[in-house]
């Protein structure tokens, strides 16, 4: 693209990303609808599908969502006296069917806000599409990132320190969005999706579904990643007693260190699933402390030369 067109470029896919703003949430937080028009494949669900999912979003509650037809992300700006320039889209589990949206949602991007760090909380498609139910939850994803590199300039967020992280499914939804973002998963919509939605970084927390086929209960990784030396650095994080997810997350770790891909694993012995960010006695509550540290050794967590001239964004 010549250099001439992209503040053009930048500056409509950034009114396009505004324009799918549909308000604020009960919490104050601005939501942003995905998709202009028409959501993907979702005029191809039958109808019983169909009744079935509106069926569940009658059930959503604060810490649960049931039914999502309308994906969205919900915008959590880092404190202005904290933000360093560094964002991540935060994709909850829910083991595809469901979406953790309290604890592995709203409390994690709290928490990197308090790194400052802007998160952008993803809410996408569940319950399972047919045949392939990850696709849906992929193309959301890479919807997702390419709008937040949109609003880059907008935040002051620094295009090459954009992130993904993940719980459970939204672990293997991380994993699946740092190997397989050269695949075109969407017809483009807009200016937006002329963007990146490579992260820069991905981090992967108790990640499900990594064995073959998908398998948690397989002892190889599924072959249909496609780790490579551009794959994105990644922490992961794990414990020894969740099904065969330690070992998992091993083999994950031990490709992309074939591939040279900088990668961190932290494998617990006990802790099991579903923990997030609450405290326990077990070691692996320590992991979000860690997390920021290995952020911070790679240089996510400093905040750019603008924002120090401006005297904002915080150093570590």
């Amino acid at each position: 693209m010549p250099r001439s067109v992209i503040p053009l470029f930048i500056s409509l896919a950034i009114i396009a990303f505004s324009t799918f703003t549909t308000g604020v949430n009960a919490d104050d937080h601005e939501r942003v609808m995905l998709w202009p028009r028409a959501v993907p494949g979702e005029d191809k669900l039958d109808s019983e599908f169909l009744a079935a999912v509106a069926a569940a979003e009658q059930k959503n509650v604060p810490d649960r969502v049931f039914g999502v037809t309308s994906p969205s992300m919900t915008v959590y700006p880092a404190p202005a006296e904290r933000a360093n320039g560094a964002a991540v889209l935060v994709c909850p589990g829910g083991g595809y069917n469901v979406l953790a949206w309290g604890h592995e949602g709203h409390d994690v991007a709290r928490w990197l806000n308090s790194i400052g760090v802007h998160a952008f909380v993803l809410t996408y498609r569940v319950p399972r599409r047919k045949p392939d139910f990850t696709l849906p939850p992929l193309q959301d994803a890479q919807r997702a990132m390419r709008l937040i590199r949109a609003r880059g300039g907008e935040m002051q967020i620094d295009n090459k320190r954009i992130g993904v992280l993940g719980f459970s499914a939204g672990g293997n939804l991380t994993v699946n969005v740092g190997t397989c973002y050269g695949q075109q998963t969407y017809e483009p919509v807009d200016d937006a999706d002329q963007l990146s939605c490579r992260p820069d970084f991905m981090v992967s927390v108790y990640a499900a579904y990594l064995g073959t086929n998908g398998d948690d209960r397989a002892e190889t990784l599924n072959p249909e990643f496609n780790i490579h030396k551009s794959t994105p650095p990644a922490f992961l994080v794990v414990t020894q007693d969740d099904k065969n997810r330690g070992l998992h997350s091993a083999l994950l770790f031990a490709e992309l260190t074939k591939a040279g891909v900088p990668a961190e694993v932290h494998v617990y012995t006990k802790g099991g699933h579903g923990y997030g960010l609450r405290p326990s006695h077990n070691a692996v509550s320590e992991w979000p402390a860690r997390c920021a540290d290995w952020m911070s050794s790679i240089g996510l967590l400093k905040a750019s030369v603008s924002q120090r001239k401006e005297g904002t964004g915080t150093q570590r």
